[in-house]
């Protein structure tokens, strides 16, 4: 049956508290020895006890191996400071172009705007009137690019109002005659097939068909002669 496993906390009983520290410190003396003795280390161990009593081991001489530590402790110390003297001189110099860059860039940008123009000479004044004729140039082309732009999307916005306005004066011009806009190709592909076959009628029978107004005034040319 596997044992247990002791959760780790303070003992309260203090004798077993006592007995374990014995226990344990006589058992972590004895893996330290073996570390030594098998990785041929040099090591020291330091223990205080609750009550203030103090237990060592060293694989050599415990003043040495301490010397040993405080020399690589300050060396590492040493390497820390070095290596943050580099960084704050590092940042100190990039922080230095930086400065001076954005100085230039400023001196360069009051001469484009015309300031501190006395120290230089004629070279350098054409150079910077070149300069500036070349930005003008850009500026010129970019604004008559967007001005074309404009210009074609004001175009397709006309062409699509024009469209607009003509199928709207086509649409009052149908509820003017009495006529529903929806209807209007249903009525005039009747009104279309009505007038063919008026007209085959017509080729066939050699005359017009007769309507009622025709049948009315024969009727009463009959009867006005009848009377007479």
């Amino acid at each position: 049956m596997a044992r247990e496993k002791i959760k780790i906390r303070k003992i309260d009983n203090i004798t077993a508290r006592q007995v374990t520290f014995s226990k344990r410190r006589r058992g972590i003396i004895k893996k330290a020895e073996e570390l030594g003795v098998l990785c041929d280390a040099d090591l020291a161990l330091i223990i205080f006890s609750s009550t203030g009593k103090v237990f060592d081991y060293s694989s050599c001489r415990m003043k040495d191996i301490l010397t040993r530590y405080k020399m690589h402790y300050s060396k590492k110390e040493t390497r820390q400071e070095q290596t943050f003297l580099e960084l704050k001189e590092q940042e100190d110099s990039n922080l230095g172009r930086l400065r001076k860059e954005a100085l230039d860039k400023n001196k360069e940008l009051r001469k484009f705007r015309g300031e501190e123009l006395h120290g230089l000479d004629f070279k350098e004044l054409h150079e910077l009137e070149q300069m500036l004729e070349n930005s003008l140039s850009r500026v010129v082309d970019i604004k008559e690019k967007r001005l074309r732009s404009e210009i074609e999307n004001l175009q397709e916005k006309g062409e699509i109002l024009m469209e607009e306005n003509t199928r709207l004066k086509q649409r009052l011009a149908m509820l003017s005659q009495g006529k529903k806009p929806g209807n209007y190709a249903i009525k005039s592909e009747s009104n279309t097939t009505a007038e063919e076959g008026q007209s085959s009628e017509t080729v066939t029978n050699g005359a017009p068909p007769l309507t009622d107004q025709d049948d009315s005034s024969d009727t009463s040319l009959k009867l006005g002669l009848t009377l007479f």
